[in-house]
Order: C-alpha cells, then structure tokens, then sequence
C-alpha cells in the first residue's frame, strides 16, 4: 500500500511539474506577444514623429526659401538707407573736418 501512495505521490508531482511548465511556458509567451505588440507601436509612433518633423521641416524650408527676394528687397532697402545716413553725416562734419586738418597744418609748432 506504502508503495501505492508513493506511486500517487510521484504522479502528483510530475502532474504538478507538466502544470508549473505550462504557467512558465504561457507566461514567457504573454511576454514576448507584449514585447512584439511594443516594438511595433513604439516603431508606429516613431513613423508618425518621422513625419510630423519632416512637415515641420518642409514648411520651415517653404518659408524662408520664398521669401529670398523679399529678403534681398529688405536688406537692398536697409542698405541705401544706410549709406544715405552715412553720407549726410559726412556731409554736416566735413566742413568741421576740413577746418581742423587745415588749423594743424597750418600751426607752427618748436
């Protein structure tokens, strides 16, 4: 009878190993269908961020590449606004300029 028992013993415990594998077995697959399902979604956001940077970029290029003549017209006008201010305030100093220059040369000094 003794050996009886030990006989269900043992069948119980294989029983319960075949069961504990199974657990270990469905469980290592649960977690490689998760870590599939988060490659791809992590790959589906990357896809989305590629493009949204892509539309940023292209709009970006569109704005300064259309405005290239507006930018030449700007700086063309900034220019001769410049060089207009420049020459009038060479023109109200230079008769102060030439007024000195012709004071040093003209004194002696020993």
């Amino acid at each position: 009878m003794e050996a009886h028992m030990n006989q269900g013993g043992i069948q119980h415990l294989v029983s319960a190993e075949r069961e504990a594998q199974q657990v270990v077995n469905d469980a290592r697959n649960a977690k490689m269908a998760r870590l599939k399902q988060a490659k791809e979604e992590a790959d589906r956001a990357i896809g989305e961020y590629r493009v949204q940077l892509e539309h940023e970029f292209q709009r970006k290029v569109e704005g300064t590449s259309g405005d290239s003549s507006s930018n030449v017209q700007r700086l063309e006008k900034e220019t001769g606004a410049r060089i207009s201010h420049l020459k009038n305030e060479s023109g109200r100093v230079s008769h102060d300029i030439v007024n000195m220059l012709l004071k040093h040369v003209t004194t002696v000094t020993n």
